[in-house]
């Protein structure tokens, strides 16, 4: 269960050197540190569920919705999310792992977010649709469909069933929200696709 500092000295009125108390809980294995002020009871809770709590507001995105979709190969270690108007990558290194977070835009940002439940915690993590939105939102702009195909298949190493299982309807709407050369490219290149 996540806890913030508040809550845990809420519950130590008795005593009198509350931060004492907390360290001493840290330091005995009571207690585990999320980011300052926020605290995890149980040792083995999934990391991926913590990230809403560490930054926000925030959704799971990148690489490792990429990768929980089963659209790439790699297993990946470090959670990457989405936020907006924090203007700078901000990186997390917490006892329960590594967790990055950068800007999507604005416009984008609330769409195609999906809220999961798993045991007594929430979490927000973007349809594939948005995840793969997002990661070419953070790329080099791509100026044709060969250098796209490329960059999704050699580079990213999509997996090609997983992407012809991509929405093209989402995608487009999407892209109407980056202003994004990549974004828009995909759309394009997915409505062929579909169309072909």
């Amino acid at each position: 269960m996540i806890i913030t500092n508040r809550m845990v000295k809420t519950n130590l009125s008795n005593y009198s050197n509350k931060n004492n108390k907390i360290s001493r809980d840290l330091k005995n294995g009571k207690l585990f540190k999320i980011v300052k002020g926020l605290y995890e009871t149980d040792p083995n809770t999934p990391n991926y569920l913590l990230a809403g709590c560490i930054c926000g507001p925030s959704y799971i995105s990148f690489e490792y919705a990429l990768a929980s979709y089963g659209l790439i190969p790699e297993r990946v270690v470090t959670v990457t999310c989405a936020t907006f108007k924090k203007k700078k990558k901000k990186k997390y290194n917490t006892y329960f792992g590594l967790y990055t977070y950068r800007d999507v835009p604005p416009k984008a940002y609330p769409e195609e977010i999906l809220l999961k439940k798993e045991n007594n915690y929430y979490y927000q993590i973007a349809s594939a649709e948005k995840a793969l939105c997002d990661k070419l939102y953070t790329l080099s702009p791509l100026n044709n469909y060969s250098n796209l195909e490329k960059m999704l298949f050699n580079d990213l190493r999509i997996d090609e069933e997983g992407f012809q299982e991509l929405d093209v309807n989402k995608i487009e709407k999407l892209s109407n929200l980056y202003h994004s050369t990549n974004v828009t490219l995909l759309a394009k290149y997915m409505r062929r696709l579909k169309n072909e």
